[in-house]
């Protein structure tokens, strides 16, 4: 099983990190309107580590969801008809043959794609904490030394102290993580686990943006990367896809930067960007 770490707030801080009240506006795109209503319902398909990230992607999933219906009605599609809108994508986005010189320097640039990527069985004891309470976050590290200094005298206490302190749900397995995959969490928890042995605790605390973290590793699975040739169709297919994503977003960007949008700031937001592998 591989974990994606995103602990939740624990904890007398986590009112404090709960973020500012949701917008309570509705969004007008060339005259439709989105209610506020809509975008709280759309939350739930947009899971986020905050529920303003959640919001703001939940908005532009509708305003995109409403350019492309314009786009199908300016085409005399019906704008209800979800097939119109794939009919849209299909007439505006091109994606370019793909050769074999294009697909050995994607999977060049991309090895972790084609591949299993580093693993790591871990455990942890997390002491929550708001990085921007400079008085929480030092009686966070306090608490997270103290705790390291008797793992240090005694290591087999580790699953006893991770239910009794730990701020993340894993206390209720003893700090237990299972499988944690690269990219799947935090940065400077990689970090950590990536100097250490199989058996071995971290020797200082680590802290992140959730708190101050203890580290035991239990087992590493390297990362293995397949050579171009066993998978060449692999990396073909998975170039097209990605520049057919692209394309997508730079045809939204346009449709967007075409509509007249009111209450969202669209161009924050949105993902779009003109680097894509192939379609420029």
């Amino acid at each position: 099983m591989v974990v994606h770490f995103h602990p939740p707030p624990a904890g007398p801080a986590a009112a404090k990190r709960q973020g500012p009240d949701l917008p309570e506006r509705d969004i007008v795109v060339d005259g439709t309107t989105i209610t506020a209503r809509e975008i709280s319902a759309e939350m739930q398909h947009h899971p986020a580590d905050s529920a303003e990230e959640a919001w703001n992607a939940a908005a532009q999933a509708l305003v995109i969801h409403r350019l492309l219906q314009n786009a199908a009605a300016a085409r005399g599609l019906d704008p209800e008809d979800e097939d119109a809108l794939d009919q849209v994508l299909s007439a505006e986005v091109r994606v370019p043959p793909v050769d074999a010189v294009a697909a050995r320097r994607w999977h060049a640039a991309h090895p972790e794609r084609f591949g299993s990527p580093d693993l790591w069985e871990v455990s942890h004891i997390l002491i929550a904490a708001d990085p921007g309470d400079e008085t929480e976050r030092a009686a966070a590290l306090t608490k997270a030394d103290a705790i390291l200094a008797r793992l240090r005298a005694d290591p087999a206490q580790f699953p006893v102290l991770a239910r009794t302190h730990s701020d993340c749900p894993s206390r209720d397995q003893g700090g237990h993580l299972g499988q944690v995959a690269r990219g799947s969490t935090v940065p400077e928890f990689e970090a950590a686990l990536a100097i250490l042995e199989p058996g071995q605790l971290a020797p200082a605390v680590v802290p992140s943006r959730y708190g101050v973290h203890i580290v035991l590793l239990h087992a590493h699975a390297p990362a293995r990367h397949l050579p171009f040739d066993a998978i060449a169709d692999r990396v073909s297919a998975d170039l097209r896809t990605q520049s057919w994503q692209e394309g997508v977003r730079q045809f939204i960007a346009i449709l967007a930067s075409r509509a007249r949008i009111e209450g969202f700031d669209f161009a924050a937001g949105a993902a779009a960007r003109a680097d894509g592998p192939l379609v420029n």
